[in-house]
């Protein structure tokens, strides 16, 4: 695919060979009259800046989303190359994953349920909201002006009641991205919710996540075995105290700077290798990290890559944050909450193309 992208139609011209005529048409117009809205983001809403000169029905456009014969993952697929290609030629791709809900309104949504707001709950209330709960991958991109880095969208699924769990879901889309780019490696990073995927054994893959504070971990099992032992080889070594506890002690702290949402700090961290069953029975690399001035708590992480350095570990979960802001953009600023489909694939179409669309303006 060609990495060089000049003007809007130039960026929708790969993309457009998925749908078929007059789907193309409606697609790329739909696409035009999204970004210009100023309004709501209803298919209505959208017309008054897609078609002006009435090139098709009002009908067509509404059934863009629940009817219409074309195959959201093909866009991802497109679209994730295209990003690799521009940003990561080479090297090792950083991800990211986390799930968020689309408020929706309406008794019957298709694929809608009762969720758990994650924004409005807290820890001794939780709140409950209607909406589709969707799971979404992100390729980090470091923007050319610095900062924060972009989360840009590579693919999403829909978490249906009933149905495959969000770990499920997240494990199935990280091994097709590894099938999308059979020849690279990810470094993906998420909340401690989807930690126990350092167990699941995915291509080419090393995880960064939060470890409990309360983890039962335990040493490396010994190189050899006691003489005069019996019995098969230990598979672990002693109990170690938990995260937290292993914190109060004193440990030999080493200050380390590192960058966090593009800004520079300083840090004191201590690593070692451990095993922590309940996620893989590989070990992995504990992290601890301190702030030098007392003013933030202990933060507790964990790498599969055990050849992490640990500052690089504790800067590339603070940029996990960027996937928080892409949910925020993408709801108040694309309005991906607004559109009014609710049967058959619409609303599921409808909330992935806002993410798909989110990733286009930005390599635009």
């Amino acid at each position: 695919m060609e990495a060089t992208i000049t003007t809007w139609t130039s960026l929708l011209q790969p993309f457009l060979s998925i749908f078929t005529q007059p789907t193309a048409g409606i697609f790329a117009r739909l696409l035009v009259g999204w970004v210009l809205c100023n309004g709501r983001r209803t298919v209505s809403g959208m017309l008054r800046w897609a078609d002006l000169e009435g090139l098709q029905a009002h009908d067509a456009y509404h059934r863009f989303f629940p009817d219409a014969a074309w195959v959201m993952d093909e866009l991802w697929r497109r679209l994730a190359l295209l990003a690799v290609a521009l940003f990561y030629p080479t090297g090792v791709i950083p991800v990211h994953l986390d799930d968020t809900l689309y408020h929706r309104s309406g008794r019957k949504v298709e694929g809608a349920g009762w969720w758990r707001d994650a924004v409005r709950s807290t820890g001794t209330k939780v709140v409950h909201a209607w909406g589709l709960n969707l799971v979404v991958l992100t390729i980090q991109i470091i923007a050319p002006w610095g900062g924060e880095p972009l989360g840009l969208p590579i693919l999403m699924r829909l978490h249906r009641k009933n149905g495959p769990t969000l770990t499920t879901l997240a494990e199935a889309m990280l091994r097709t991205l590894g099938e999308w780019l059979p020849e690279r490696r990810f470094l993906a990073c998420f909340d401690g919710f989807y930690a126990t995927l350092a167990g699941a054994d995915l291509p080419r893959t090393h995880i960064i996540s939060r470890i409990r504070r309360d983890a039962a971990m335990y040493d490396l099992p010994p190189k050899h075995r006691p003489k005069n032992k019996r019995g098969p080889k230990p598979k672990r070594g002693r109990r170690l105290p938990t995260p937290q506890q292993m914190a109060k002690q004193n440990l030999p702290w080493k200050r380390v700077a590192t960058i966090e949402r593009g800004q520079k700090k300083q840090r004191l961290v201590y690593a070692r290798p451990v095993i922590w069953y309940k996620v893989s029975p590989r070990p992995v690399l504990l992290v601890i990290s301190r702030d030098p001035a007392g003013k933030e708590e202990d933060d507790f992480f964990f790498t599969t890559d055990r050849t992490k350095k640990p500052g690089e570990v504790v800067g590339h979960f603070a940029d996990r944050w960027c996937i928080e802001d892409t949910f925020k953009n993408t709801k108040q600023r694309l309005g991906g909450q607004q559109l009014q489909t609710w049967k058959r694939q619409g609303p599921e179409r409808a909330a992935a193309l806002s993410l798909w669309l989110y990733s286009m303006v930005w390599l635009y």
